[in-house]
């Protein structure tokens, strides 16, 4: 059944009642007819030209830096008791090693009778050595140069070996072959022996804490670089770091804003064992006698005590005792700290202690508030 004319001029009229009007290509006008890419025309308005009337002041920058390096993390902190005892032994490390420099005097020998045992006498309530030292001095003046030698050492295995694992994990090529190389090399290089003829070249700088807390860490940041290489390798084909590729954004920028946040927990956790490496190595060599004595050191401390029989004469115990439990407080302190930082990088616990601006969480910190919501 043939249709008629007058049906196809219909149907031709009803299509083009919803087809807007093309413009006129032969007019003169050449920004009528340019076609945009959101299917607009140029000049037309369009709600990919909107802007925002309301610009950030820099009150409103400060706040939100505020709310997020501290409000933030002190809202996660506060609720996690692992948080608490961490920071508290880190405080109490940390005062010995500014304040109570000040408040405790040196010792000397013949500062008072020989191996007082622990808190038997308020003048010395650590007790004494062999030697008649008070034992809380040494103590005491021993925590700056250990609390300096770990942060350096922990600063330099965390920045050296995060910067050879994100460089050669994302950029691959040469350049990951000639970081891996170095990185493998170091791997391989035995840490005592290598520590013990640096410490020999080096010996005007070794008594120096920042030095020897770097000469500690030389080689323990290659396997950092290699397990943070391996996640990068993962990371760099997650589709934010494609989009941001895609956006033609610098290397330096991706890295930064892009990776390495992804990579915070597991570099601030390393960090923190860095930290008890250098302080076990470091009261280890100095034990050991392979780094030059010092009264102010706990591996001196251990060292002397050991040598006055401590092992086997029970009036001396305290003397072994006291600077064990120092080292131990300090690792405990940092482990605990570790672990509760590692939540105060986790994306969702942030969110969940976040608020939007308006006084209301990202996502609720509880069941029952997610029941709530859910039946809104």
């Amino acid at each position: 059944m043939k249709r008629s004319d007058d049906d196809d001029r219909r149907a031709g009229d009803s299509i083009d009642e919803f087809v807007p009007a093309r413009p006129d290509e032969s007019s003169g006008d050449d920004s009528a007819g340019s076609v945009r890419s959101d299917g607009g025309t140029v000049g037309s308005e369009s709600p990919f030209e909107t802007t925002s009337s309301i610009e950030e002041t820099r009150g409103d920058r400060v706040r939100r830096f505020f709310d997020e390096f501290v409000r933030t993390p002190w809202s996660i902190l506060r609720g996690d008791w692992r948080a608490l005892a961490g920071f508290v032994i880190v405080s109490v490390y940390v005062l010995m090693g500014t304040v109570g420099v000040y408040l405790v005097e040196t010792t000397s020998p013949a500062a008072g009778p020989k191996l007082v045992g622990a808190f038997q006498t308020s003048e010395f309530p650590l007790g004494t050595t062999s030697a008649g030292k008070d034992i809380l001095s040494l103590t005491v003046h021993s925590t700056p140069s250990i609390m300096i030698m770990m942060t350096s050492g922990a600063v330099f295995t965390v920045v050296v070996g995060t910067f050879f694992g994100v460089v050669t994990g994302y950029k691959g090529g040469l350049v990951d072959t000639v970081l891996s190389t170095i990185t493998d090399v170091f791997i391989n290089i035995p840490g005592l022996p290598l520590v013990i003829v640096l410490a020999t070249i080096l010996e005007e700088w070794i008594n120096n804490p920042v030095t020897l807390g770097v000469l500690l860490a030389i080689a323990a940041w290659a396997g950092l670089a290699r397990a943070i290489r391996s996640q990068v390798l993962t990371i760099r084909s997650e589709s934010f770091v494609e989009s941001a590729r895609a956006m033609d954004l610098s290397t330096k920028w991706i890295l930064s804003r892009e990776i390495v946040p992804h990579l915070m927990p597991y570099i601030v956790v390393n960090m923190v064992n860095a930290a008890r490496r250098v302080i076990f190595a470091a009261v280890a060599l100095y034990f050991l006698g392979v780094l030059p004595f010092s009264d102010a050191n706990w591996g001196v401390m251990l060292n002397n005590a050991y040598n006055a029989g401590a092992l086997y004469r029970p009036s001396a115990y305290h003397w072994l005792l006291i600077p064990m439990i120092a080292i131990s407080g300090i690792a405990l302190g940092l482990i605990l700290l570790a672990q509760s930082l590692d939540r105060v990088f986790n994306p969702r616990v942030r969110a969940r202690h976040q608020d939007t601006g308006d006084g209301e969480r990202l996502e609720p910190s509880s069941e029952d508030e997610t029941s709530d919501m859910m039946n809104v």
